[in-house]
């Protein structure tokens, strides 16, 4: 999921990026393009996930264009963020990947 997200936003701030954009476009993608990339590598997927959320809300509001692609986006970026890294992320081999595991249910020997 961080691969395909991370690839969509740099694919599409690199094509803003190509053209001469207004000032407010272009920091708007640089912005997406960095989150982008780290989203692919793995790097502060959780803080990453909700800058692009609010990137792309912003955009929501602000520009216009193709909204509903915003919104997928925005989405998803929320769900990594709640998600966080997975195993083969950058987050993972440098603070380790925790894994909750829920205590065992104790049996009621009296019931039958």
């Amino acid at each position: 999921m961080r691969l395909v997200i991370g690839s969509a936003l740099v694919v599409r701030a690199a094509s803003k990026l190509w053209i001469d954009p207004p000032l407010s476009v272009t920091i708007v993608a640089v912005l997406s393009l960095a989150a982008g990339i780290l989203l692919i590598a793995g790097l502060w997927t959780p803080v990453v996930g909700s800058l692009v959320a609010l990137i792309e809300v912003w955009k929501m509001i602000m520009l216009p264009g193709d909204k509903w692609v915003w919104l997928l986006l925005g989405t998803a970026g929320a769900a990594l963020a709640m998600l966080g890294p997975g195993l083969w992320s950058i987050d993972a081999r440098l603070f380790g990947w925790k894994r909750i595991e829920t205590p065992p249910r104790k049996t009621n020997s009296n019931s039958r």
